[in-house]
């Protein structure tokens, strides 16, 4: 079942054009013309292949999908891979059978890693044979996917027999190279997306032929693509950015795009020399990760062009612009395509830019809030009324609803514009400020998710009685992870003891591991007894405003140890070098 917005997506109005309309219609193209069938596509270490290839390996990979479906069930593909060229090949393959590509977040685990997989109804699932040991620990909560349908990449990691499913190559090569003939039309979905929301669990974004294609053109356009562009793909493919900002500029243009696993600051440039890429796509912070490897007098002597993405402060961009000679070009977008809009250079520092007169700030019932008070530092003075939630007031945009999910998807489109969920105010210039997410929500290095998983892990400590999770601004961009934690009466806090205590949890992500932790010594708590989680993000790490002990840890791996004075004004020198103070007031 697809559950649709109150505004459907307009993609017959595209029709005509002469264009191709699905992916199906692209990759086919790319694979037959004689100028571009032979021309390089993947590109991933010493791996090379063609359209053309690209286009023989989807057939196959479409007869495979086609072959191994469950009677009566939709067809639902969850990839749980790193960035390899077989997850282009799956989409491709799904472009070709009709089928949806589950993008599955292979830092999930647990419980979490289960209901992605249940409640998008996959009935084939591709993996890597380093993410066996994610599966299997809930083999038996997966029953419903049988062995022939887990298909195991091992080409990039050879040697040793399967614990779980079936070699993919071998099931790859047994089939047909031709197109298995089935009909797509631009509007049928092509793959789901898990984004946040402000239900209990995540949800999945739709996301039709229709949308991949015309956002992928808008890119494309944006950022002058050809055919002699190189693409490098080192954001995540379960998440929308590297799909539509990454792949899909160069499956429309006949363009190639470079592979990494995972992104790498230090391996980022030698790459872009390597592979000649001339255009990048980010989400989060990587560009601030590549500025802190050491600047060399040659930075400037590669060919990139162009990067595009979101969440990069105004400092980092002209920095990396700057240091690398290339464009950056700076969105602020959903992952639902409910509403986009580019930031200028010369917008205001810790703006996100000035959005289309339809973009509003609304309170919850639907009145907008009024322009925001700076004062001479730029801090807000008047918080509570001009900050509220960004809404495209004009309509949902590109939003075509969230799987088996109609009651958010009827809330995210309430009275027939898109909610986004996310929190901001506007100058009185009409320039947008982004202040965060739903209050139980946050939004590290790119991924949204939940606090209470978190919570409910943190509560399996003895010592912890009542905890609260919530997001803090981190020095560059996104949220950081902060718990306040009231432990049981005599016990004492010992960071190293604690942090191995959460790497040994078997379904806490590394990005849900908190960064600051605040040792209360009770929570501030409404009448019903519901902690006060606005309090504490407005209190933060603040030593003006926390008197409770607060510890810190810069690293994941290093122990938990006090935030003192020192390191405080070196944190709060950090925002400021980020242009990111402001966000410690509010």
């Amino acid at each position: 079942m697809i559950d649709s917005p109150q505004q459907s997506a307009p993609w017959s109005a595209a029709g005509g054009t002469g264009q191709p309309e699905t992916l199906a219609e692209w990759i086919r193209r790319n694979g037959t013309d004689p100028s571009l069938r032979d021309r390089p596509f993947i590109l991933f270490g010493d791996f090379r292949m063609s359209h053309g290839e690209y286009y023989r390996r989807s057939c196959q990979c479409a007869h495979l999908w086609l072959g191994r479906r469950r009677p009566g069930a939709p067809l639902h593909v969850g990839v749980l891979l790193d960035n390899l060229p077989e997850y282009l090949v799956a989409f491709g393959g799904a472009a070709l059978a009709g089928a949806v590509i589950v993008g599955i977040n292979p830092i999930q685990r647990g419980q979490h890693l289960v209901r992605d997989i249940a409640h998008t109804d996959c009935c084939l699932l591709l993996t890597e044979s380093r993410h066996l040991e994610l599966l299997l620990p809930v083999r038996d909560q997966l029953a419903h996917i049988p062995d022939e349908n887990i298909l195991v990449v091992t080409r990039w990691d050879p040697g040793g027999s399967l614990p779980l499913g079936v070699p993919w190559e071998a099931a790859l090569d047994a089939q047909p190279r031709e197109e298995p003939g089935v009909h797509v039309d631009p509007g049928d979905p092509i793959c789901l997306v898990f984004t946040s929301g402000t239900t209990g669990a995540p949800k999945a974004v739709i996301i039709s032929h229709w949308r991949m294609r015309s956002t992928g053109a808008h890119i494309a356009q944006v950022m002058e693509i050809g055919r002699e562009d190189v693409g490098y793909l080192a954001m995540p493919l379960f998440h929308a950015n590297s799909q539509q900002c990454g792949f899909m500029p160069a499956l429309l243009r006949g363009a190639a795009v470079a592979m990494i696993r995972k992104f790498s600051r230090r391996q980022w440039l030698a790459d872009v020399r390597r592979y000649g890429v001339t255009y990048f796509n980010y989400t989060g912070k990587p560009l601030a990760y590549i500025l802190t490897t050491p600047r060399q007098p040659d930075d400037a002597a590669n060919p990139l062009r162009v990067a595009y993405g979101n969440e990069g402060s105004h400092r980092i961009t002209a920095e990396f612009a700057e240091r690398f000679g290339c464009t950056v070009i700076d969105a602020f977008g959903a992952s639902e395509g409910g509403l986009g809009f580019t930031r200028a250079p010369t917008d205001p520092p810790g703006s996100v830019g000035k959005p289309p007169p339809e973009v509003k700030v609304l309170r919850p019932d639907g009145t907008e809030c009024p322009p925001a008070v700076l004062d001479a530092r730029g801090y807000i003075q008047n918080a509570e009324e001009a900050i509220g939630e960004i809404v495209n007031t004009a309509g949902v945009g590109k939003f075509e609803g969230y799987y088996k999910n109609p009651e958010a998807t009827r809330q995210r489109t309430r009275g027939g514009m898109y909610w986004s969920g996310d929190f901001g105010y506007k100058d009185a210039d009409g320039y947008l400020y982004f202040t965060g997410r739903d209050p139980s929500w946050l939004r590290v290095d790119g991924e949204n998710f939940l606090a209470r998983p978190i919570e409910d892990i943190l509560l399996r400590h003895p010592d912890v009685y009542l905890c609260c999770v919530y997001g803090v601004p981190d020095v560059q961009a996104g949220d950081r992870v902060m718990a306040a934690l009231v432990l049981a009466e005599g016990a004492s806090f010992d960071g190293t003891a604690f942090l191995r205590f959460l790497q040994a949890q078997p379904d806490l992500s590394p990005k849900w591991v908190p960064t600051y932790l605040r040792l209360a010594r009770d929570l501030p708590r409404t009448a019903t007894n519901k902690p006060l989680v606005q309090q504490l993000r407005r209190e933060k790490f603040r030593l003006d405003c926390v008197t409770d002990p607060l510890y810190w840890h810069e690293r994941a791996d290093e122990p938990y140890r006090p935030l003192d004075r020192d390191a405080y004004e070196k944190l709060c020198a950090a925002f400021r070098n980020a242009g990111r103070e402001h966000l410690l007031l509010l």
